[in-house]
């Protein structure tokens, strides 16, 4: 097999999160994920639906970067208020990359540090996360796994909503959210254990449970069935190269390491 890279581990992982979906909006929000939701589509789940990323439904998914003489094969119109139709009834799944997450599953992309008047960083604002993460499924995904966006405590600011009781008040129908699974550079992490609480489902090769933990601020399990994370196949690979022609993947993690972790 072709030496794959930790990014091209991340994307298979990535891609696995929309296995067997069926006919929704896939959404990948940056590199990993968009290469990921774009992979899913062209192996195991076809009937995703995919976009442009601008106005029109694809049949497969657009090559990122310079485009060259490639032609979109297109399929449709998909307006900004069509989309909103996908992420109000469910018929959504996207993979974001939160600046932090807690034990509840509740995201931060707003601010750090501070009050929320006078943050000590301030980053992109809620933008649509609030609507978004109670109508449709989200996965997400840490390129650089460790305590300051695993956090101890609750995030800084709630931009996405999670699973943490006492923000939901009597009557509030909480069976909206559906957190799937988290994709790091260590790992793979999903909301399986008692009360939604996160659980380690696969090590990327050469990582520990003890790594995973000293990098998380808060406790976390250990599924059942843990494992190795599958490296990459080379009909993988060479779809993705096909995706990725300019290997923007290779700026998603520093240095771009293999994927099989050196021995310390």
């Amino acid at each position: 097999m072709t030496q794959a890279t930790l990014a091209e581990l991340m994307i298979v992982a990535a891609s696995e999160c929309w296995r067997g979906d069926g006919e929704v909006l896939a959404s990948g929000i940056g590199i990993v994920p968009r290469l990921g939701a774009s992979l899913a589509k062209l192996t195991h789940t076809p009937e995703l639906l995919m976009t442009d990323s601008e106005t029109f439904l694809v049949s497969e998914p657009i090559p990122l970067g310079p485009r060259g003489d490639y032609q979109p094969r297109y399929e449709g119109y998909m307006s900004f208020d069509r989309v909103f139709e996908c992420v109000w009834g469910g018929l959504r799944h996207a993979m974001i990359g939160p600046t932090q997450i807690d034990r509840w599953g509740q995201t931060n992309l707003s601010v750090v540090g501070g009050s929320y008047d006078k943050p000590k960083t301030a980053i992109l604002g809620v933008r649509g996360l609030p609507g978004n993460s109670i109508n449709h499924a989200n996965s997400l995904f840490v390129p650089n796994h460790g305590p300051r966006v695993f956090v101890a405590g609750e995030v800084d600011m709630v931009s996405g909503v999670g699973y943490k009781p006492e923000r939901w008040l009597p009557g509030m129908k909480q069976d909206y959210v559906d957190l799937r699974r988290i994709v790091t550079d260590l790992c793979v992490m999903d909301f399986g254990g008692p009360d939604h609480a996160i659980r380690v489902r696969s090590l990327h090769p050469g990582v520990s449970f003890e790594q995973v933990q000293a990098a998380t601020g808060f406790p976390v399990l250990a599924a059942p069935d843990l494992h190795e994370t599958l490296l990459p196949t080379d009909e993988q690979l060479a779809i993705i190269a096909r995706l990725d022609p300019h290997r923007l993947r290779a700026t998603v993690i520093k240095n771009d390491p293999p994927a099989i972790k050196a021995a310390a």
